[in-house]
């Protein structure tokens, strides 16, 4: 399961949802809003995505790890809009029989979704600036990175 909120992600919610009798082990993996990138001060950060097709492919991740893996379950869920230092911009999490294949699901399923699902990060900073981060096109076109991407 792949999903994207605009609200907070409850990671507890979310593991006592992955509990499975049959699994020995549970890994999961939150990204945190940082609050410095590259020798700036960060305040806050601000998503876009693509979401249809960022739903798609974020599914495609998760069925090709259930197939890579030997693992019973695995999701993720990706917050969008406005986020605060410190908040859980992405939670991803796996179960299986053993701790091996848990890590190393999780770890395919968030270098995935980094590399391949159509996510934007603005990030606003101290000095009053704001730039899109990883997304020249964002920057050279001057508007928002889902009409960008759909172009």
């Amino acid at each position: 399961m792949f999903e994207l909120t605009t609200q907070p992600i409850q990671e507890h919610e979310l593991r006592s949802s992955m509990v499975n009798s049959e699994c020995g082990g549970f890994v999961s993996f939150e990204g945190w809003v940082r609050d410095w990138n590259e020798g700036r001060r960060v305040n806050k950060l601000h998503y876009e995505a693509y979401e249809a097709l960022a739903l798609s492919e974020g599914q495609r991740i998760m069925d090709e790890a259930l197939k890579q893996y030997p693992i019973r379950n695995l999701c993720s869920i990706h917050r969008l809009g406005e986020l605060e230092v410190c908040d859980v911009a992405v939670w991803v999490g796996a179960t299986g029989r053993h701790r091996a294949e848990s890590f190393a699901a999780c770890r395919f399923a968030i270098d995935q979704i980094k590399a391949r699902v159509p996510i934007w990060k603005k990030e606003f900073y101290q000095d009053g600036e704001s730039e899109w981060v990883g997304c020249p096109a964002c920057v050279n076109h001057g508007h928002s990175s889902a009409t960008i991407f759909a172009q």
